[in-house]
């Protein structure tokens, strides 16, 4: 059982909380059975720790005030919409001889003794915490399911599970289940178009491409030939033009 130390505080104003804030405590509140509701804050760096597990909100604490140690209960805690921080926490006293509802966690133990796992399968959690009714000097702190055994298709349900005496679930109309350990799930993959592929090597479709590819071929030879017929007329235009140019021969004069 976790001790937790805390501090007595007076006002309740939001400067006074803020201020216990930054000074590294929690503001909270304790209440229940014949006591008057009390202000109280804790250490912040105390209950890091705990406060993050699966059964903090079902987990017996030990709370020390001025010297005053009592049982109590969390049952909410409030964050920081940003900083995701704990801001507040609320405590019950814990009253011997009165029942508590609570959720209490689910712990699945020895999954390598589990033959259907072994083979592939998966385990499907259903519910990872159950409502029970306890005793308050008798909380669990979790639900433990052994898998030693169980193969594929072996349903996990509330009536296999072994609970402390005066512990039991809220639903009393059925057997629920709790996990199962289902067959693998495989995944297949899409079948290549292997049919697609040898029509691409001998079909008609390359006969097409192979005709497309002779017409351009074609096409530039055509080109080719222009081409050069078009050189030729210019190197012959341009032999004529240097002919025409030729100066003609001066004839001598003739005497008179």
């Amino acid at each position: 059982m976790s001790n937790l130390k805390a501090i007595k505080r007076e006002s309740t104003s939001t400067g006074a909380t803020n201020k216990l804030r930054n000074s590294g405590l929690i503001p909270a509140i304790l209440y229940g059975g014949k006591d008057p509701n009390q202000k109280i804050s804790i250490e912040k760096k105390a209950i890091r720790e705990i406060i993050n597990s699966d059964n903090f909100l079902s987990k017996v604490l030990e709370l020390e005030i001025e010297g005053k140690k009592e049982k109590v209960l969390p049952r909410d805690v409030s964050y920081h919409v940003v900083s995701e921080e704990p801001i507040h926490i609320d405590f019950m006293r814990v009253i011997a001889g009165k029942k508590i509802i609570l959720e209490i966690p689910v712990k699945f133990i020895n999954h390598p003794d589990s033959p259907g796992l072994k083979r592939g399968g998966v385990l499907n959690i259903v519910r990872r915490a159950v409502e029970m009714k306890c005793p308050a000097e008798n909380i669990p702190d979790e639900i433990v399911i052994d898998l030693t055994g169980t193969d594929i298709g072996t349903s996990l349900k509330i009536s296999s599970v072994k609970l402390p005496e005066n512990v039991n679930p809220t639903i009393t109309d059925r057997d629920f289940v709790i996990a199962t350990v289902a067959a693998p799930t495989v995944i297949k993959e899409p079948e290549k178009p292997a049919e697609e592929t040898v029509e691409g090597a001998e079909g008609e479709t390359p006969a097409e491409g192979a005709e497309g590819a002779a017409k351009e071929g074609d096409a530039a030879k055509k080109d080719d030939k222009t081409k050069e017929a078009a050189s030729g007329d210019k190197k012959g235009g341009g032999e004529k033009k240097s002919e025409d140019k030729k100066p003609a021969e001066k004839k001598p004069a003739e005497k008179k």
